[in-house]
């Protein structure tokens, strides 16, 4: 692997609280005493020899995490901050996570927003919508599935940059509202400029109508399916495809006496990344079918496989396993710029190579 890729690790943790909020109009609900279950996330770059032993980097993360939060856990926010809203709460955990080098850190409310925070300091919302539409691709081959007239329920996120401005979530809802009255229980094909609804230009017909009223506009996702999708950031298309796999496991640099050493497993999420300019015709950047069936070959060698007995691969914990994943998947697919590799919900490894965003929600 190149000096070029850069590799990051996550982890997330959850943590049961109460919060009242006071700098809210009279009467919102946020107001009042309520509750969430908390999702904290960070994702940041370690030097050698900061875990207990060299593939211990993710555990010893969530560890550091539910630490930090595990103050916060059945309390009432408020006692520990003034304003606990989310972009805040992300500045809390990032002043007490004691970690090396750049530290991005996350916080989310609910399964549909939250605030995200940069190693800059830079604050950004996000707030998941979801539409149930029909659409069909017009101009893809005789006989592909997406050519007939069929429909999903789409999801769309918006990341949008505070900057300062006060911006809420309420702000994305109002800016969101007219938009969702298209779309929701409607034809897209029927839509103007929509004519060749494919999840790219989905995306690029959104932010066309968004970035005008929300200058802080960073990002938009759209979920063709839960495991696809594309992401536009108003100059470049990127896609990703998403798979399970289920593997068994021995880390081999584990200390004597630690579970990770035995054999073990995980059902692990993989997330490939690809980047490239739209086909003018087909108006999509690749066909998520053909990613799958290019990249199936890998799949095969991961999926109810015992990982650890592959020759090449230089050990099994996340990082090791993305790498040898993102190498092998450029030989049969060059536009695949990033590897995502959970081995639970949000805790492993991101390795990208240096063409590669981090754009979106964390």
């Amino acid at each position: 692997m190149t000096a070029s890729v850069r590799t990051l690790f996550s982890a997330s943790a959850a943590f049961q609280a109460a919060r009242q909020l006071d700098a809210v109009p009279v009467g919102h609900p946020s107001g009042r005493l309520h509750g969430h279950g908390f999702v904290a996330k960070v994702r940041c770059e370690l030097p050698a020899g900061w875990a207990r032993f060299q593939g211990g980097e993710v555990d010893r993360l969530r560890d550091e995490l539910q630490a930090c939060v595990g103050v916060l856990d059945h309390r009432l926010l408020n006692e520990h901050l003034p304003q606990p809203s989310d972009a805040n709460l992300a500045a809390w955990v990032r002043d007490r996570l004691a970690l090396p080098g750049r530290v991005d850190v996350g916080v989310q409310s609910t399964a549909q927003c939250g605030a995200d925070l940069d190693a800059t300091g830079r604050t950004r919302l996000w707030r998941r919508f979801a539409f149930h539409s029909a659409h069909r691709l017009p101009h893809v081959p005789l006989g592909h599935k997406c050519g007939t007239m069929h429909g999903h329920g789409f999801e769309a996120i918006v990341h949008a940059s505070d900057s300062g401005s006060g911006l809420s979530h309420d702000d994305l809802d109002a800016i969101w509202a007219p938009i969702h009255f298209q779309l929701n229980y409607a034809c897209l094909n029927e839509l103007p400029g929509l004519e060749n609804p494919t999840s790219e230009l989905l995306a690029s017909w959104l932010w066309a109508r968004i970035a005008p009223q929300l200058p802080g506009l960073s990002t938009i996702t759209v979920f063709e399916t839960g495991s696809c999708g594309a992401v536009f950031d108003g100059q470049r298309h990127r896609i990703w495809k998403q798979m399970t796999l289920d593997g068994a496991l021995q880390l081999k640099h584990a200390p004597e006496g630690s579970g990770l050493r035995r054999l073990h497993g995980h059902t692990y999420t993989l997330r490939l990344h690809l980047s490239a300019p739209l086909d003018d015709w087909l108006g999509w950047a690749f066909d998520f079918g053909d990613v799958k069936a290019a990249f199936d070959p890998i799949f095969q060698m991961l999926d109810h496989r015992p990982i650890h007995e592959i020759a090449d691969l230089a050990d099994c914990d996340t990082a090791s396993i993305a790498h040898w994943v993102l190498e092998r998947a450029r030989l049969q697919l060059p536009q695949v710029d990033r590897v995502d590799l959970e081995e639970t919900a949000g805790c492993g490894a991101i390795v990208s190579t240096g063409s590669a965003t981090l754009s979106g929600p964390m």
